[in-house]
């Protein structure tokens, strides 16, 4: 009686099998049993484009990363010597180019995939419009996060730029207070901020180094308004997004890591990806 049992379960799970297939699903090959089920393939396809676009970001950010570090460093050579030699200034120039280039490819194509997300119109929250959304967050607050270190090392380089031709000026015997000096900077041009401090007692050499530093400011002012309108648009993209990034940070230490593994790399996020479909498509033959 056992063994009929046995061969009438069996032939209840291949009929579930096949009707699994008929139904546009099948069984996944890299798993280790047989009712793990797969998503159609046009919609693997199309997550195969998302990841791509995901990938794209990520390599945008970490390059920005890379010549935040870098660009720190030129500062404070910058600011170790009384004047910067053209080199340097070139070296400066070029990195502030390519943060621009890699930021700006970044918050596009976060933007895009933002358009794309509020375009849904399907309100069952499928497996896969979920990870969308949490790979974009993610994204989108480590975006924030970089450019926040650029900012940061930017103010920090004027704040000290500034602080050098004050105490050039406090050399001289001209003291300046911070309201002032600011108001000093904010003409934007050197030959008048120059001409304010002429009728002083200031050699050469003290003369150079304030001129320096003004255009030191005057370039990082530049930079810095170029970038804002950027940073500001994708900080109340994340400000906007809070609540799922908490939730995404809490649920990363309480599951097996897969949002985490994600982030570090595409192909384990396309691993998670099948995963939670699965886990999905599961639960709905379930019900």
């Amino acid at each position: 009686m056992e063994e009929e049992e046995e061969e009438e379960e069996e032939e209840e799970e291949e009929e579930e099998e096949e009707e699994e297939e008929e139904g546009g699903f099948g069984p996944n090959p890299d798993a280790g049993g047989g009712d793990d089920i797969q998503v159609p393939v046009e919609n693997e396809a199309f997550m195969d484009d998302f990841f791509a676009q995901i990938e794209d970001i990520r390599i945008s950010i970490d390059k920005i990363d890379e010549s935040v570090t870098e660009i720190k460093k030129l500062y404070s050579t910058i600011l170790s010597a009384p004047t910067s030699d053209q080199k340097t200034q070139d070296d400066v120039e070029a990195l502030t180019n390519e943060i621009k280039k890699s930021a700006n490819n970044a918050r596009n194509k976060l933007k895009s995939i933002e358009r794309q997300l509020e375009s849904n119109t399907d309100e069952r929250a499928s497996a896969d419009l979920r990870i969308r959304k949490s790979q974009h967050a993610i994204l989108a607050k480590k975006f924030v996060e970089v450019m926040t270190k650029y900012n940061e090392a930017q103010v920090d380089f004027r704040d000290k730029s500034k602080g050098r031709i004050a105490r050039q000026l406090e050399i001289t015997g001209k003291a300046t207070t911070d309201e002032e000096l600011e108001e000093m900077l904010e003409g934007g041009n050197a030959a008048v901020f120059t001409a304010g401090i002429m009728d002083s007692k200031i050699n050469q050499q003290a003369l150079n180094e304030i001129e320096a530093r003004h255009k030191d400011i005057m370039r990082l002012e530049s930079s810095i308004k170029e970038l804002h309108d950027m940073f500001v648009d994708i900080a109340m993209l994340v400000e906007n997004q809070g609540g799922m990034i908490d939730r995404i940070e809490s649920n990363m230490d309480q599951s097996v890591g897969f949002v985490e593994r994600a982030v570090a790399d595409t192909k384990k996020a396309a691993k998670f990806q099948q995963e939670a479909r699965r886990v999905s498509v599961k639960s709905s033959l379930q019900r």
